[in-house]
C-alpha cells in the first residue's frame, strides 16, 4: 500500500512536505489506532460543518454581488461534503477490509468527487469569461474566504498527518481536497480583491477556471491511487 497521500501531485506538495516532517518526529505519547480513528472521524465532521456553513454563506453572498466564482465555491462546498462522508463511512466501519477494496472504492469515489467539482468551476467560468459576467465587491465575501483559507488549510494539515499516522489512504485522499478548497478560497479572495481595486472583472472566472485544473490532475492520480497493491505487496514480501 502506497503512503497517503503519495499522489498530491502540484497540489499537496508543500503540505505533504510539511507533514511528512512533522510526522517523522518522534511522539512522546503515540495514539492508539482506536484514537486515530476518533481524531479522523472528529476532523471530517468539522470539514462537514464548515462546508455546510459555506454552502449558505456564500452562495447568498455569491448571489447579492452576481459573483459567479463566490456561487461556484458554495456549490463546490456540496462535492466536499460528498467525499468527506465517504471518508466517515470508511473510517467508521471497523469490518476487515481484505484486499483493501473498500479503501479502493472509497478513493475512486473520491476521484468522481473531484473530477464532478473540476467540471462543475470549468463550466461556470468559462460561462462566465463568455458572458463577460461582472460581479459587483462584497467586503463580507472577502472576510469570510480568508477565514475560510485559514480554516482548510488548518483541517488539511491536521487530516494528513493523522492519515500518515494511521496509514489512510482515504483519509489523506480528502485531506487534499480540504487543501484545494484553502486554495480555491484564497484564488476567489485574491480575485475579488482585485475586481475591486483595479476592476479586473474576468479574474473572478480565472481562479475557478486555474483551480478546476487542478482538481482534473488530482482526480486521475487518486483514480491510479485506487488501482490494487496486493501484487507490489506481494513481491515485496518475497524480495
Amino acid at each position: 500500500m502506497p503512503p497517503p497521500g503519495s499522489g498530491w501531485g502540484f497540489v499537496g506538495t508543500g503540505l505533504a512536505v510539511y507533514s511528512a516532517k512533522v510526522s517523522n518526529r518522534k511522539v512522546a505519547n503515540p495514539r492508539s489506532p482506536n484514537q486515530l480513528r476518533r481524531r479522523g472521524l472528529r476532523l471530517e465532521w468539522a470539514t462537514n460543518g464548515w462546508n455546510l456553513m459555506e454552502v449558505v454563506v456564500t452562495i447568498s453572498l455569491g448571489i447579492q454581488a452576481r459573483s459567479l466564482a463566490l456561487i461556484a465555491f458554495g456549490l463546490d462546498s456540496v462535492v466536499e461534503i460528498f467525499a468527506s462522508s465517504v471518508v466517515i463511512g470508511n473510517l467508521a466501519d471497523r469490518r476487515r477490509d481484505p484486499g483493501d477494496r473498500r479503501v479502493h472504492r472509497s478513493l475512486r469515489l473520491i476521484a468522481v468527487a473531484f473530477w464532478l467539482l473540476g467540471c462543475l468551476l470549468l463550466g461556470a467560468s468559462v460561462r462566465g469569461l463568455v458572458l463577460a459576467s461582472r460581479p459587483e465587491s462584497s467586503p463580507l465575501g472577502i472576510a469570510y474566504l480568508a477565514i475560510t483559507a485559514v480554516a482548510m488549510f488548518t483541517l488539511a494539515l491536521l487530516k494528513q498527518i493523522t492519515a500518515r499516522e494511521m496509514e489512510s489512504e482515504t483519509l489523506g485522499a480528502e485531506a487534499s481536497m480540504t487543501f484545494l478548497d484553502g486554495c480555491l478560497s484564497t484564488g476567489i479572495l485574491v480575485a475579488l480583491v482585485l475586481n475591486i481595486s483595479l476592476g479586473w472583472w474576468w479574474t473572478d472566472a480565472s481562479a475557478a477556471m486555474v483551480v478546476a485544473g487542478f482538481a482534473f490532475v488530482e482526480g486521475a492520480q487518486h483514480w491510479r491511487e485506487s488501482a490494487p497493491h496486493g501484487n507490489v505487496a506481494s513481491r515485496s514480501d518475497v524480495d
